[in-house]
């Protein structure tokens, strides 16, 4: 493996942590379309396994509470998982640079949100198939891109849950459908010992970027900074498209 890519990983994966140590959200948003740029989408995600759990791992312990928010979101964290095995697989056996495309349209739409409230009353008049949708189609998507933001805030919305259950829910879909993610991967053969060793250097790099993120999390502008990052991750994503175009 190159240096320049080990040492683009280690910078963005501190960078990525420091952001979410800070703000509160961003390490999968961010290190995931930029490592992207770099390799194929499922080295992307095999580099991103570990230290995406370690984060989650940590959101979850932070919030308290787990087996009451595990009883109560099991059954789309098991559509998810389904979803994201799924989509997993479909990335072993293709691993398509059109992936990568996914990726920025996920982004430009998770921006868009941002700045447009997107309706989706469908989610509040039909929660049971909502459900069953975000579990199988975002399980999916987070299979292949590793992000399934846009449509896990759209639907927390619409069904008013509150800020600690959204944080949890999305936490939990995260941690569970990586595990099964590494476990597919593992079972095809396709997450080595180079893989491994990559992914605890990366937690390691990631753990002193959060120390330092949360150091600084009340010396910061959150919002200023925040749009800061949505303005980079526009480019990001751009450049993801330009980069699929002319593959």
């Amino acid at each position: 493996m190159e240096i320049q890519f080990i040492i683009a990983l280690a910078l963005t994966l501190f960078f990525a942590s420091v952001v979410h140590g800070s703000i509160g959200f961003g390490f999968g948003m961010i290190s995931t379309p930029i490592v992207a740029l770099f390799t194929d989408m499922q080295t992307t995600i095999m580099y991103m396994l570990i230290p995406t759990m370690v984060v989650n791992i940590v959101s979850i312990s932070s919030e308290g509470h787990f087996f009451q928010a595990l009883k109560k979101f099991w059954f789309i964290i098991t559509l998810m998982v389904l979803g994201s095995a799924l989509g997993t697989i479909l990335l072993i056996y293709t691993n398509s640079e059109l992936f990568k495309l996914l990726l920025a349209i996920i982004i430009f739409l998770y921006l868009l949100q941002s700045m447009v409230k997107i309706e989706a009353t469908f989610v509040s008049k039909y929660p049971k198939s909502s459900t069953y949708g975000l579990g199988i189609i975002g399980g999916v998507v987070s299979g292949l891109t590793n992000i399934v933001a846009p449509l896990m805030i759209m639907y927390t919305l619409e069904l008013k849950y509150s800020r600690k259950d959204t944080i949890q829910l999305s936490n939990l879909c995260f941690l569970f459908t990586k595990i099964g993610q590494l476990s597919i991967f593992l079972y095809y053969g396709a997450f080595t010992m180079e893989d491994f060793n990559i992914s605890m250097i990366s937690v390691v790099i990631g753990s002193i970027g959060m120390y330092l993120g949360i150091k600084i999390s009340k010396k910061i502008d959150a919002k200023f900074y925040a749009q800061i990052l949505k303005g980079l991750l526009f480019i990001i994503a751009t450049t993801l498209v330009v980069q699929t175009i002319h593959f």
